[in-house]
């Protein structure tokens, strides 16, 4: 990034986007710990008695966590509203061809998470940035369903504030906890509605063209406990001799509400519940994962601080209940097994000293969504807002017209501006 041109503070006065108190309602109430979520000093951030002089507003918003230390913000729970397919050469399929069924592992799983990386291991093309076009072609091709929830005017097609992935939000929800890895979204408002995308950081590009062997080995091992977990039917069982392809997704498209902000965002999924009284998506989706086996104290607690972090933000944004992680030893072979139901992890963490905090990262996430309503006001998708954030520091932004952060296509462009069938 041309840091040149990322805007500094205008005052040194930083204006934080706190809304106003609200019930969180059931969705809150079923996913956490009412205790360990408790506003903890929430009057330090009351307004006081003497009238606000209208200060200058800053362009810039902070990433201190005790900035977002009050209650915790309404979130609607998520509705899939919708869901599509990725195949083995990356094609877009309407449909859910690629959703795979979880088939529940033995005591002793012994799974070898090496085999086949030599010989049955296609790798999609890191270098080719898909930026949001497959949402987009999810959003075309369900215009008409998404009719009754067109907004009145016809000038803003989708009734969204905000078009994103899921990964995207869960980095934001991170953020004031994460100590090593920055971020760059891009932001254009088109029609009204703000579409996210991800620019690659030069530091994630240096990591990942200079990746070690021994890093993308292990990155097929997260994909191959997978083939061991999932079968391609509900009747089915598990092929651990077939190619893995990460080519191949299954996404879930949903739409929910960050307090006044309206989302619409999709997210890979690895698998459902096969029972057939199972409930509705995405209450019936199932995310995997695997990590070290826990062998001593501390490294118990790196894992609720670090790794359960990233788990929790990024089943809870879709409503997806439950993570299944394999624990593997040093050579790759999975050595048990264990659940962990979304809604306990805020118990699960309690008692580890100065650890995250839902609130926290919730909180965060929607002060960013306020910030960026309020800085990229220009409609126009050559126009792009890129939003910069690097550790220990405050979230900066610059302004980028006809660039190459540019990233709504001619094609999606054209359909949205023309009338719906």
């Amino acid at each position: 990034m041309d840091r040149n041109r990322s805007r500094s503070p205008v005052t040194s006065s930083h204006r934080h986007y706190s809304p106003s108190r609200r019930e969180a309602g059931n969705w809150r109430k079923n996913n956490f710990d009412g205790e360990h979520l408790g506003a903890a000093n929430h009057h330090q951030y009351q307004s006081s008695a003497a009238p606000e002089q209208s200060p200058r507003r800053s362009q810039t918003l902070s990433t201190r966590r005790e900035v977002y230390e009050r209650d915790f913000p309404l979130y609607k729970q998520p509705v899939e509203v919708g869901s599509f397919s990725l195949d083995s050469q990356r094609r877009f399929f309407n449909d859910s061809r690629q959703l795979r069924y979880y088939v529940e592992p033995g005591r002793n799983p012994n799974f070898d998470l090496r085999d086949g990386y030599r010989e049955r291991y296609v790798r999609r093309d890191e270098n080719v940035k898909e930026k949001l076009d497959h949402i987009l072609r999810w959003i075309l091709a369900n215009r008409s369903k998404l009719k009754s929830k067109l907004a009145a005017n016809a000038s803003c097609p989708l009734d969204f504030d905000f078009v994103t992935w899921r990964g995207h939000l869960t980095k934001l929800l991170t953020t004031p906890y994460e100590t090593k890895e920055g971020w760059l979204l891009a932001v254009t408002r088109f029609k009204g509605t703000l579409y996210i995308s991800e620019v690659e950081t030069e530091a994630a590009r240096r990591e990942r063209e200079n990746r070690p062997e021994r890093n993308k080995e292990m990155m097929y091992w997260g994909y191959k406990f997978e083939q061991y977990m999932c079968a391609d039917n509900a009747d089915g069982e598990p092929d651990p001799g077939g190619v893995v392809n990460t080519n191949e997704a299954f996404c879930t498209v949903v739409q929910t509400r960050l307090t006044d902000h309206r989302l619409l965002f999709s997210g890979e999924v690895d698998c459902r519940d096969r029972d057939p009284d199972a409930p509705a998506p995405p209450a019936c989706y199932v995310e995997l994962k695997t990590s070290a086996e826990i062998c001593a104290p501390k490294q118990r607690s790196n894992f609720h601080r670090f790794k359960l972090l990233k788990w929790w933000a990024q089943s809870f944004l879709p409503g997806v209940p439950k993570v299944v992680a394999g624990f593997r030893d040093h050579d790759g072979i999975v050595v048990s097994v264990e659940t962990f139901q979304i809604s306990k992890i805020s118990q699960l963490i309690k008692n580890e000293h100065n650890c995250w905090k839902p609130t926290v990262c919730m909180n965060f996430c929607c002060d960013f969504l306020s910030f960026v309503k309020r800085e990229a006001t220009a409609d126009n998708p050559s126009v792009v807002y890129l939003f910069s954030w690097e550790p220990h520091k405050d979230v900066t932004y610059s302004v980028h017209r006809d660039s190459q952060y540019s990233f709504l296509p001619n094609w999606y462009i054209k359909e949205m501006t023309s009338s719906p069938e």
